[in-house]
């Protein structure tokens, strides 16, 4: 790989050009107009650069004759498909502003943010037009079925030719992403054109790519972190998006990814975590062989599992992104050791969302790396006995604010252009930064310690049969909520009264094996097992604010008729 400072200096009038949208958009369908740019992963749909450019063009033009100008707000809800792109840049490139929502998003959740961004069009997929209620359909001037790009509804009133369109400014406002992340209230994420550029640009200093790589596309594309990595990044650099049709479950996605052999995809914790609890631990212990070679020679396990897991991915993977979440170190010490093609990237919404990456070859565990391109990162208040400080970060990538909402904008962005994060962190002399928690999620301990949950989290985690944890204080005693892996605790059997005395145990154990593992302070008193998977953000984090009051849902054994 060429050093960072001849890749700057290469690229230094392409960086200088690509401020907006507009231009990102046209950069990219100029010089690779005859490539491929996206498909579906049987080989269907999707454009070549010069087809997405001309269908842009002219849908663009519809938009206009029913009066949608530079400025008016256009939603997005639809699952990740060639003409979410068609969408997105059909309004950004042309000085429109994107509002890409969730997919998972309650039929409430899509009529606030309707009705608080003041969105006049939405293009929507069919399986998910009935999240939009016919009160929000009434206040919209039209509604665009995303696959085929025809109208579903239109305000024939509207048809008037007199919509404008403008060459947007760096600083124009592109697209406002709506976001309850882990606290509940929902906030509106203003993004500008160079919010989203610079991050773009980030992304390739960071981890180059070309026009020969093939992205798989699997995260929900209203997210920042798919939209800028797995969408605007391509567009750069002229690569081909690949989408699935199916929910990406392991095993839909190990069988794509074996025959579309891709060499970058973005992911989230929880699907390279149960490739290694669900596939790589089991064929260790399985087989006499590769438990012999753990004990005697790890190095050469490592490597050649390492191998395996490669091939199973489709052998062609030089970048697998995790993000969202913190990865399991125990899982990221193994992809570590067995040199798989894994980097970390950390990041908010608010910054568009790049902030720190560890990059491939260049991991720690436990660490979420050093600053990305163009980005400020320091700890503000480090604590001097521990080192431990908020994250702070600056630079073109941080948000405008939140969306008619200047108070809480304050509450993050300071007057030196800040952005508190509200996480908690240590820096090594290195420069690599490690997360101990989230600042509002900190728990005063009796002696006055500060107590970070997730921390306790990741031992709970690596308990051989919890799935999932969430720890918090409650009436002065800490308190862990466990959601126990199926085969472990079977909740079918909850009748029987062995089934409570199994319960038991397992929480006992439970209890054992964490407070064996932490610091007197951070020991639980309680554990309270969960039926349900707890309800999580679209990067499968666990909605804190949730499960505040929570106590578990097994039933009370002295209550069993």
């Amino acid at each position: 790989m060429k050093s960072p400072y001849k890749l700057r200096r290469r690229y230094r009038r392409r960086d200088s050009y690509v401020t907006t949208l507009q231009r990102l958009y046209e950069y990219g369908t100029s010089r690779y107009y005859d490539r491929r740019m996206n498909r579906f992963s049987d080989g269907t749909g999707g454009y070549t650069y010069q087809e997405f450019k001309e269908t842009v063009d002219a849908l663009s033009v519809q938009l206009s004759r029913f009066g949608i100008s530079a400025g008016d707000k256009v939603a997005i809800l639809s699952q990740n498909c060639p003409n979410w792109t068609v969408a997105f840049f059909a309004t950004t490139a042309f000085g429109r502003v994107a509002i890409p929502i969730l997919p998972d998003s309650s039929e409430s959740e899509v009529s606030n943010i309707l009705s608080h961004s003041e969105s006049k069009v939405i293009f929507v997929s069919k399986r998910l037009l009935a999240k939009v209620s016919e009160e929000a359909r009434k206040k919209l001037r039209l509604v665009i079925d995303i696959e085929t790009l025809d109208f579903i509804q239109k305000d024939s009133r509207a048809f008037r030719c007199d919509g404008w369109t403008k060459e947007p400014a760096p600083d124009d406002l592109a697209t406002i992403i709506y976001t309850s992340g882990t606290t509940g209230a929902a906030k509106g994420v203003m993004l500008s054109h160079r919010n989203l550029t610079a991050n773009v640009i980030a992304a390739f200093y960071a981890q180059p790519a070309d026009k020969n790589d093939r992205w798989l596309s699997i995260l929900p594309m209203a997210h920042t972190y798919e939209m800028a990595l797995g969408c605007l990044y391509p567009v750069l650099v002229g690569g081909c998006v690949t989408y699935i049709q199916r929910p990406p479950t392991v095993t839909v996605l190990l069988g794509v990814m074996k025959e579309l052999r891709p060499t970058i995809m973005c992911t989230v914790p929880l699907i390279i975590e149960k490739v290694y609890k669900n596939s790589v631990v089991p064929t260790i212990a399985g087989s006499r062989i590769l438990t012999w070679m753990k004990e005697h020679t790890p190095c050469l396990l490592h490597r050649l599992v390492g191998k395996r897991l490669k091939r199973k991915f489709g052998g062609r993977l030089k970048f697998f992104g995790v993000g969202g979440s913190k990865l399991d170190p125990t899982v990221e010490a193994f992809l570590l050791k067995a040199r798989f093609p894994y980097a970390i990237g950390y990041g908010l919404t608010e910054c568009a969302p790049l902030v720190c990456n560890a990059m491939v070859g260049r991991t720690r565990v436990g660490s979420i790396g050093v600053p990305s391109y163009g980005v400020e990162v320091k700890l503000g208040n480090p604590d001097p006995k521990t080192g431990e400080g908020e994250i702070l970060a600056r630079g073109a990538n941080v948000m405008i604010g939140y969306y008619l909402d200047p108070e809480r904008t304050l509450k993050v962005l300071d007057y030196d252009g800040w952005f508190h994060t509200n996480d908690v962190a240590t820096v090594d002399k290195d420069g690599n930064y490690y997360i101990k928690g989230r600042l509002n999620n900190t728990i005063i301990g009796a002696s006055g310690e500060n107590i970070y949950p997730e921390e306790i989290e990741k031992v709970l985690n690596d308990f051989d049969g919890v799935s999932e944890s969430l720890v918090m204080e409650r009436d002065g005693k800490l308190v862990a909520l466990v959601k126990f892996d199926d085969h472990f605790i079977d909740w079918d059997q909850a009748s029987e009264d062995k089934w409570f005395e199994k319960l038991q145990n397992a929480k006992d154990s439970v209890m054992e094996f964490v407070n064996k593992r932490v610091s007197k302070g951070s020991k639980i008193q309680e554990v309270d097992a969960m039926k349900d998977p707890f309800e999580k953000t679209a990067t499968q984090k666990i909605r804190r604010y949730k499960y505040k009051d929570s106590h578990g849902d097994e039933p009370d054994a002295n209550k069993k008729s």
